[in-house]
């Protein structure tokens, strides 16, 4: 594991950042050629993406420094090197990017669709920098690929590969996908559907969350379930948007 791509003296470059930042541009790049594919403007929807990510930056930043205002005034530093994505800076982020694309004009299901490979190809570079910094531990194992624990002495199963690897396969399925031309939404039910059908069945390799007792129901599921079930539900809903509606016939206005 190497938590640490380069330090020299008090500056400290983080594997996870580097890998974080390098999947965002790839994933801004890949969007594209995925707005081709939809028939979005690319430099339109490299523009809501690029806007969608600084605003996750942003809000998760603000509510950290917001909750901390203390800390921060004393140790700025220490609060700007938190992790930039918070729980409740998602929620936000998703109605500011909603927001954008209402005034901007672009369709809500296609620009789904051109941002789902970008997605999941974030999640796969999101989950190699966990692998790095062994922030993700699996249970124990004695597969032949485990991996040795970051505090020592024990060989735990490397979910983070495992999210890494289906992060990859979902990301080309997508892609194939989306060259056939799909009724819009319906490649981004599919990726939130194996997306969290994946992190359901993941969970499973996984050392159960320290906050799972904070979490509403936590004690039923693991917090990343209760997300993989709603990614999931969330799937169906897209794709019930999908289906089209038929027409009444004579006969049913007869009725």
């Amino acid at each position: 594991m190497h938590p640490t791509l380069f330090h020299l003296g008090r500056f400290i470059l983080p594997t996870f950042g580097v890998l974080a930042a390098t999947g965002l541009l790839l994933a801004l790049s890949l969007s594209l050629r995925t707005a081709v594919l939809v028939g979005i403007d690319p430099e339109t929807l490299w523009n809501a993406g690029l806007f969608a990510v600084l605003s996750a930056l942003v809000s998760s930043r603000f509510l950290l420094v917001l909750a901390n205002l203390k800390t921060f005034f004393s140790y700025p530093l220490l609060i700007l090197s938190l992790p930039s994505l918070t729980p409740t800076g998602i929620p936000l982020t998703l109605i500011a990017t909603g927001l954008y694309l209402f005034f901007k004009r672009l369709p809500i299901l296609p620009t789904l669709d051109a941002w789902s490979p970008c997605a999941t190809l974030t999640w796969g570079f999101l989950a190699f920098g966990h692998l790095a910094e062994g922030s993700d531990p699996g249970l124990p194992t004695a597969v032949p690929w485990k991996i040795l624990s970051p505090t020592g002495g024990a060989w735990l199963h490397p979910v983070a590969l495992y999210a890494a690897l289906a992060a990859a396969i979902i990301t080309f399925a997508l892609l194939r996908y989306l060259k056939t031309h799909p009724q819009p939404g319906t490649a981004a039910a599919l990726a939130l559907a194996a997306s969290g059908i994946a992190q359901f069945l993941i969970t499973f390799f996984r050392q159960p969350s320290i906050d799972a007792d904070d979490f509403p129901l936590g004690n039923v599921l693991d917090p990343i379930q209760w997300v993989a079930l709603f990614l999931i539900v969330a799937a169906g809903i897209i794709y019930l948007q999908t289906i089209p509606v038929r027409p009444r016939t004579p006969e049913h206005h007869a009725l």
